[in-house]
């Protein structure tokens, strides 16, 4: 019963991407923010560069004055210092000369750069000593980086938590579709979702109640009818021979109808009560069908062996009526196939006539469903629905199908042993 989850994501991981999702809008947002507006530590440097402007020589200054400018700007500082042209071409140096990223990649050596100033005339300096804030918008990336990172860590053990109530409620809901009527999910916490806990077990309550009732009041009426009927019966074997022998047998037939109803009511009624356990034994499906099909002059069996657990008495039931609907709204001979593949067993039943038209392969399980224009319209509409809840009882299936000559034919699976 997991459809839902066929080819769709979970409804944490949904959750997690939504909130990784808006993380990563909100680190995007605010670094183009600082980008356009410029942040704190841009316009320091921004402020860094024009001070050094401002304290060296200006760019066409001879190499004199702009190295008596660099060694007055790195005096007092354990230093080196080098001041390239906008073309990266040295103009003064101070200590070791400091090279250029491009320099380094053809074998120069010198001290690395702590700090890289870019001056408002396009010039720059390179320093093995800190100046003022080093690539702050890498600072920031990184930073909004590892945030989000952090948050996105810690945020998955809370979503979690969150839809695993979520997937209890659901998986209570699912068996509580499958007809399991005790079903109840636990009520955490104090929020929307521990509300719609509670709803559930108050909705769980009231219909196992309704159907509690339902199935008591359907099962006493049942069985209180059978007094009346065995009274009229008696009354009927009473009366004197005299009687028209059709209107007796036409009363006998109408009270054995009746009684048949009322067998297959109570039964339909056991059956519907999901925990009422089913007694199984180790069984034959084929020696059943062969017993069962000894009862009808027109009935022909076929197949293998086919052994599997189940209650005898429920599967009896299941191979009569199917045998039973032959008889009485098809044409005989009916014939009776079993096969074995794949760990289970199929059961096939058909007769000689047309069989059950497309449209109603589905409804001639509901239960009460009467087909119009069939040989004989005796009976209540339960048979087959019995049929099918005798197989699901069983873990199995029922259903109508086509054969290959165009006719249909009843099918049931069941696992086998």
């Amino acid at each position: 019963m997991k459809r839902f989850s066929m080819g769709l994501p979970r409804l944490y991981f949904r959750f997690y991407v939504a909130l990784l999702f808006i993380l990563a809008l909100f680190a995007v947002a605010t670094t183009m923010i600082w980008s356009r507006t410029g942040g704190p530590l841009e316009r320091s440097n921004v402020t860094l560069s024009k001070l050094m402007q401002n304290m060296l020589a200006p760019a066409d200054a001879p190499p004199e004055a702009q190295q008596a400018a660099l060694a007055r700007l790195a005096q007092g500082m354990n230093a080196h210092m080098t001041l390239y042209t906008r073309d990266w071409r040295p103009l003064a140096v101070v200590g070791e000369m400091i090279p250029a990223r491009h320099w380094r990649k053809q074998g120069v050596t010198g001290p690395p750069p702590e700090s890289f100033v870019r001056l408002p005339d396009g010039r720059k300096l390179l320093s093995s000593e800190p100046l003022g804030f080093n690539r702050p918008k890498a600072m920031l990336h990184n930073a909004m980086l590892l945030l989000a990172l952090g948050i996105g860590i810690a945020a998955f053990p809370l979503v979690r938590h969150l839809t695993k109530r979520l997937e209890r409620l659901q998986a209570g809901v699912e068996k509580l579709g499958a007809g399991d009527l005790t079903t109840r999910v636990p009520v955490e916490g104090k929020d929307e979702v521990a509300r719609l806990a509670q709803s559930f077990n108050r909705a769980a309550d009231q219909i196992e109640q309704l159907v509690g009732a339902h199935k008591t009041l359907l099962a006493n009426a049942s069985h209180e009818l059978r007094t009346p009927l065995a009274r009229i019966r008696l009354a009927l074997e009473l009366i004197p021979e005299g009687i028209d022998a059709r209107r007796r047998k036409g009363l006998e037939q109408d009270i054995a109808e009746l009684n048949h109803l009322l067998d297959e009511i109570l039964l339909a009624s056991r059956l519907g009560a999901i925990q009422e356990n089913t007694d199984t034994e180790e069984l034959d499906l084929l020696a059943l069908a062969a017993e069962e099909c000894a009862r009808y002059d027109e009935a022909t069996l076929d197949g293998e062996s086919a052994v599997m657990h189940g209650d005898p008495r429920l599967l009896r039931r299941l191979l009569r009526n199917l045998l039973e609907n032959a008889h009485r709204h098809g044409v005989p001979p009916a014939s009776v196939q079993i096969s074995c593949a794949n760990g289970m067993a199929t059961l096939r039943v058909w007769d000689k006539g047309p069989g059950v038209p497309d449209p109603e392969f589905e409804r001639v399980f509901e239960p009460f469903f009467r087909r119009r224009g069939t040989l004989d319209n005796t009976g209540a509409g339960l048979g087959l629905a019995l049929v099918r809840q005798i197989a699901r009882r069983h873990g199995g299936e029922a259903r109508c199908v086509l054969m290959k000559d165009g006719r249909s034919c009843f099918e049931v699976e069941l696992p086998l042993a």
